[in-house]
């Protein structure tokens, strides 16, 4: 181990495992440690007898459950948006060689009390449920102003300039309702909160624009994808990846302690003994927590159910946003349902998640809403879990400090802390302009 390294990774969580990946393909040498004997950090998948460890101690899990080794069961759960920027980061490492995909069924949003698919397109907008007759004809209209935007044609801009104008004053331009602004917003665009209303429009109509796309992709009911066999096959792919690039693997080191020179610059990490030099560390914050801030909680159920959620038109894999202002609260919720079609769960098994940024200190009776969404369980666990950012200067230390998951389930917002890291650490972007089509040979439907 007494080596020298460019960069030395600590925890093999999903963002470290891409950064190591990158890093590798970019010629750099790599040291990647992590203290558990296993792969993934906190974004690690569990088998039924792991999971009843974690959160019921020791007894072994009922054996009705079916067999331990047919669970995958995500801690961090989220789904991949077909044509997104994880994706897209697949393609361009060739990560997709080592995984399968399989599209994931609906993705709906809850309004009013009730679940209701998601309208993507005018088409859709014109057959939803969730309006009345004269909002759908304005929706269609905002749908089909979206549909043909092309940023490089001003033709298509009709005479407005997304970069200046707001959210609020474009969707005020169609008139549409709170209620209809809720759902583009937070089940389309998948903004967290409302501060995107204030902001460009660019923004907002680019992440519809994905959506859409995404969606028309798979032909299938959502724009989301996801591995069989769950996200914990994603570290080990980009583990592999990093391994054909030269870059080197230790798992179960423990105390790893970062070293720093009299600068306060960081010049080695040392485990049993030994230290290995590098020129940067790149880690979770579990690693240095002296260089990260808490920034809230993530509360979490995990479910283990018997039959897919109501109201989803029977599907095995669903993603269901409950806006905030559905439920009076500051920030959105989200349930994840997938099953055995994904093989993460036995036949006839479905492993459910509702998940939200904690906003009392009673976690656990904030996901009743989520939860009541769910019907009966076989068995139902709590997670709880701090957040944390960097608060560090990483030009000044050579520390990059990821920020922990939060409760989304699904991927945009991980990816980019992911590239915006990786800019800092390379100081260039990551070229995401791929072949799409290069991760088809994943569709075994």
């Amino acid at each position: 181990m007494d080596e020298e390294y460019d960069v030395i990774v600590l925890g093999t969580g999903l963002k470290e495992c891409i950064l190591s990946g990158l890093l590798s393909v970019d010629g750099l040498k790599v040291l990647h440690m992590d203290r558990n004997d296993y792969y993934g950090g906190d974004s690690t998948s569990l088998n039924l007898n792991q999971l009843w460890k974690r959160f019921r101690g020791e007894d072994k899990p009922p054996a009705h459950l079916g067999s331990s080794k047919d669970y995958n069961v995500d801690m961090v759960p989220k789904f991949m948006m077909a044509n997104g920027t994880l994706v897209r980061t697949l393609i361009h490492t060739d990560v997709t060689k080592y995984l399968s995909f399989k599209a994931v069924d609906g993705s709906y949003v809850f309004s009013k009390g009730k679940i209701h698919k998601v309208p993507a397109t005018d088409m859709e907008a014109l057959k939803s449920p969730l309006m009345g007759l004269f909002e759908k004809r304005r929706a269609r209209n905002f749908f089909i102003y979206i549909q043909d935007y092309n940023e490089a044609d001003p033709k298509t801009h009709q005479g407005l300039d997304l970069t200046t104008m707001t959210t609020r004053e474009l969707i005020a331009k169609y008139g549409l309702s709170d209620d209809t602004v809720d759902f583009i917003g937070h089940a389309l665009a998948l903004h967290r909160d409302d501060r995107y209303l204030n902001e460009p429009a660019i923004d907002t109509v680019k992440r519809m624009k994905l959506y859409a796309e995404s969606l028309a992709r798979f032909q299938g009911g959502s724009p989301y994808i996801y591995p069989l066999y769950g996200l914990g096959e994603l570290p080990q792919g980009f583990a592999r990846l990093s391994a054909v690039y030269g870059g080197t693997y230790m798992l179960n080191k423990p105390d790893c302690k970062v070293e720093f020179d009299m600068e306060g610059k960081v010049c080695g990490v040392t485990s049993e003994g030994e230290t290995a030099k590098c020129k940067k560390v790149v880690c979770d914050p579990s690693y240095l927590p002296n260089k990260v801030r808490k920034i809230g909680k993530v509360a979490r159920a995990i479910a283990i159910m018997s039959h897919p959620i109501a109201s989803t038109n029977d599907s095995h894999s669903v993603q269901i946003i409950l806006p905030q202002k559905q439920l009076g609260r500051k920030s959105d919720m989200y349930v994840f349902c997938c099953s055995y079609t994904h093989n993460v769960a036995p036949k006839g098994k479905f492993i459910a998640f509702v998940s939200t940024e904690a906003e009392t200190d009673n976690p656990q009776s904030e996901l009743k809403p989520g939860i009541d969404l769910l019907g009966q369980v076989d068995e139902l666990f709590f997670d709880i879990y701090d957040r944390y950012e960097p608060v560090n200067e990483p030009s000044l230390d050579n520390c990059f400090v990821s920020t922990s998951y939060d409760a989304t389930t699904h991927f945009e917002t991980t990816v980019t802390d992911v590239l915006n890291m990786y800019t800092l650490i390379t100081g260039k972007a990551v070229d995401l302009s791929v072949d799409l089509s290069a991760a088809s040979a994943a569709e075994e439907y």
